[in-house]
């Protein structure tokens, strides 16, 4: 069973807002697409914590519908950057 660590409505732009939460941290991060990409391998998404301005992860994955059917919520298909 999955848990569900945080949701992200998605911005016209593409962009994703939120929170990040676990047992430990409790974080409002950004989702925000890559659009400059310079190479196929590059990351697909860059995570950035709102709070401090700084870039905490890459994202390499597609957005999918999520189950249920809801057209307003989205999925990240993981890739391997390989």
């Amino acid at each position: 069973m999955a848990t569900t660590i945080a949701q992200f409505p998605e911005k016209a732009d593409g962009s994703m807002e939120g929170v990040f939460a676990t047992l430990r941290i409790n974080a409002p991060i950004a989702v925000l697409p890559n659009a400059n990409k310079a190479r196929e391998d590059a990351p697909d998404f860059r995570v950035i914590n709102k709070r401090r301005g700084f870039e905490i992860g890459v994202v390499y994955g597609n957005l999918a519908p999520a189950p249920g059917g809801e057209e307003n919520k989205r999925v990240i298909l993981w890739n391997d950057p390989e």
